[in-house]
């Protein structure tokens, strides 16, 4: 009896030329069918961790800030100790986000991001519970670690895996960073008080949504292509798609940096202080919580406008300065009534507050290429993060030194000019390739 080795090519000689097209271009059909959809399921899945993701890049800072007073009172720090809490987000997205390209090229952007949500797991399940102030910041730092790297990578895998569709995901990232944010704030008191009243229950609960999204990321881990977008705008020689670029040199991605780091200073000022300004002006501390949670939340509509604008429009600035000018109105409103006005303070600063969103994107249209988004998201974070840590600390040491907190906010509006100055100036339609290619 004939093996089925030898049936197989007595069958391919018997057919006709024709017939053998006919079934060579049925199994390539097959195959780009089986393709596309893994395609497809893999793309579903990546939006599922963007999502998870960026859930989870706030709440270990929010949540905090909602039980601020608690925290120092359990753990005997002083306002300029507390200032230091506050500057430790900033720093630690500074160091750890400038490693994340390295770490993206050796291992992939996936498995980074899911080793990031699982680092920040690790650290919320930790630091209630470690006992004293250098424990706390050492598991801070862990899970700050975790959201420094996922914060570089977030716009390049936004550049790779959706590379005609930079805005909307982008604002769909940005909506659900801000869901993020605000939740962790208007719940944590709420939370904390239903689980009895320990402030280290109400810190712990929030390692639960980062174990969640650790699991999106499993399945990509294997995936290690960091340049699989195309370059925007007129075509490019891969010489220079690939081109190392010298960011220093490129006032660009100076720009960016800048903004992004004074708009960094504004938001983690806020998230650290805020809650504590509007308890010492009277009001209760569940409705402080509450009032950030307002700010934060109008991040959420916001955030997926913003950036779906800023693609449509040549000049980014005139955006930036409207951000910039309801900053400057919120803090007129919170020197001059906190107390009576607080609910309007809070929309306007947090309308202010969406000049993140609008940085990452601009992020995203600064840089031509997948590797340009890569180093340029890397150095406008890192810079910006690093210039971004004396101000919370700043105004830590202010509030102890002057009792209240009008010097404070004189200063974080002072610090609104130049962001709008730099923003303007990183707002221009030009690509960072055309700067920094050596």
């Amino acid at each position: 009896m004939a093996s089925e080795e030898t049936r197989t090519v007595e069958t391919r000689t018997a057919m006709s030329p024709t017939e053998r097209g006919r079934t060579a271009g049925t199994r390539a059909s097959e195959t780009t069918a089986g393709v596309g959809r893994t395609r497809a399921w893999a793309t579903r899945l990546v939006v599922v961790g963007i999502v998870l993701s960026a859930l989870n890049l706030r709440p270990a800072i929010t949540s905090l800030g909602a039980l601020l007073e608690e925290v120092r009172d359990g753990l005997g720090m002083s306002g300029s100790v507390a200032g230091v809490i506050t500057s430790v987000p900033p720093l630690c997205f500074a160091v750890f986000g400038v490693t994340a390209p390295r770490l993206a090229r050796r291992f992939g952007p996936a498995a980074v991001v899911c080793a990031g949500m699982a680092a920040i797991t690790a650290g919320l399940l930790i630091r209630p519970y470690v006992g004293g102030t250098a424990g706390f910041l050492a598991a801070s730092a862990l899970a700050l670690m975790g959201i420094a790297v996922s914060n570089v990578l977030m716009p390049v895998i936004v550049k790779r895996w959706f590379p005609d569709r930079v805005g909307s995901m982008t604002g769909l990232y940005s909506m659900a960073l801000a869901a993020g944010t605000s939740l962790a704030a208007a719940v944590t008191v709420p939370l904390t008080d239903a689980l009895g009243g320990g402030w280290q229950a109400g810190l712990a609960v929030w390692a639960a949504i980062a174990a969640a999204a650790v699991l999106p990321w499993l399945p990509l881990v294997r995936d290690r292509g960091t340049a699989a977008v195309q370059p925007q705008g007129p075509a490019r020689g891969a010489a220079e798609q690939h081109a190392p670029l010298r960011m220093a040199r490129s006032r660009t991605a100076w720009a960016l940096a800048v903004f992004f780091g004074l708009q960094a200073t504004a938001a983690y000022i806020t998230m650290g202080w805020m809650p504590q300004i509007f308890r010492d002006a009277g009001v209760p501390a569940g409705t402080a919580g509450v009032l950030l949670a307002v700010t934060m939340v109008m991040g959420v509509p916001l955030a997926f406008v913003i950036p779906r604008v800023a693609t449509r429009l040549p000049h980014q600035g005139p955006i930036v300065l409207v951000l910039g000018a309801c900053g400057l109105a919120g803090y007129a409103g919170l020197y001059l009534a906190p107390a009576d006005g607080a609910w309007a303070w809070a929309v306007l600063l947090g309308v202010s507050n969406c000049a993140f969103p609008l940085a990452l994107t601009m992020v995203g249209m600064r840089a031509r290429s997948g590797p340009g988004v890569v180093q340029l998201s890397a150095f406008a974070q890192s810079t910006g993060y690093l210039l971004s840590i004396p101000g919370p600390l700043l105004v830590g040491v202010l509030y102890q030194q002057s009792g209240g907190w009008g010097v404070p906010i004189a200063l974080m509006a002072a610090l609104m000019v130049p962001q709008m100055a730099v923003g303007f100036l990183a707002g221009r339609d030009r690509t960072v390739e055309d700067e920094a290619t050596r």
